[in-house]
């Protein structure tokens, strides 16, 4: 079965990227130019710079063309998303280590953010999730047990705590804070950074139609890392 054009454009600017060919903040070909030389619709040969643009590989600036992306990977401000998805949307190699999947007592501040009375049960999972074999992302999540019974019987290395929950508790509602913070050494060492290095965590609580399900906490080097968005006002 033949690849479809869109997909040829995107391993196309991917590998010239991958290659250091283009280098950050190159212009990239416009979409003339790429109907051209894949012999396709320009249609076509915009969605593929589009999924590209919406992945963090690109960034379109009006006027001026679409350029190769700073190199930290990239996260929606406005959207939650898998992260497993995310850095294959990337085009890159996605690995996970599980470190931790426990019963545990919940302190107060995880407590408040559950809903539950403080001592009662939770379930923890503390995951590394890595980007091309470097670690992206310490995820450390709480959840509520009597939402979702099954969560230490699950294989976070098969599938994410973001799939599982949402195939079994979907997302109905979500908050989460932004913030800047020195890891402690357990974090520095599961990150592999070093001590000083400045992280960016975000706290997320999420709902379902039967309550809080979670409250996780995701750490990331700042250098390797960054948040953005794009809004739209008519």
């Amino acid at each position: 079965m033949a690849t479809p054009k869109f997909a040829a454009i995107k391993q196309y600017i991917l590998t010239q990227v991958e290659s250091g060919a283009w280098a950050e903040n190159t212009r990239v070909p416009s979409e003339n130019q790429l109907a051209e030389q894949f012999n396709c619709s320009r249609m076509t040969a915009r969605r593929g710079l589009t999924e590209l643009t919406e992945s963090g590989v690109l960034e379109r600036s009006q006027g001026l063309g679409t350029f190769v992306a700073g190199l930290k990977s990239q996260s929606s401000m406005m959207a939650i998303r898998n992260i497993a998805d995310e850095i294959k949307d990337r085009g890159h190699g996605y690995s996970v280590e599980q470190v931790q999947l426990i019963s545990t007592q919940a302190t107060g501040a995880i407590a408040i953010a559950l809903g539950l009375e403080e001592g009662a049960e939770v379930y923890h999972s503390l995951l590394v999730h890595c980007e091309q074999g470097v670690p992206l992302q310490l995820e450390g999540r709480f959840v509520n047990p009597a939402l979702v019974p099954d969560y230490l019987a699950q294989d976070f290395t098969q599938q994410t705590p973001h799939e599982y929950l949402s195939m079994v508790a979907p997302l109905t509602e979500a908050k989460h804070t932004i913030e800047a913070k020195l890891a402690v050494k357990q974090q520095l060492d599961l990150l592999g950074i070093p001590a000083g290095e400045p992280c960016l965590q975000i706290s997320r609580r999420t709902w379902s139609r039967q309550g809080v399900v979670s409250f996780a906490r995701l750490i990331h080097p700042g250098s390797r890392f960054r948040l953005g968005g794009h809004l739209t006002f008519s």
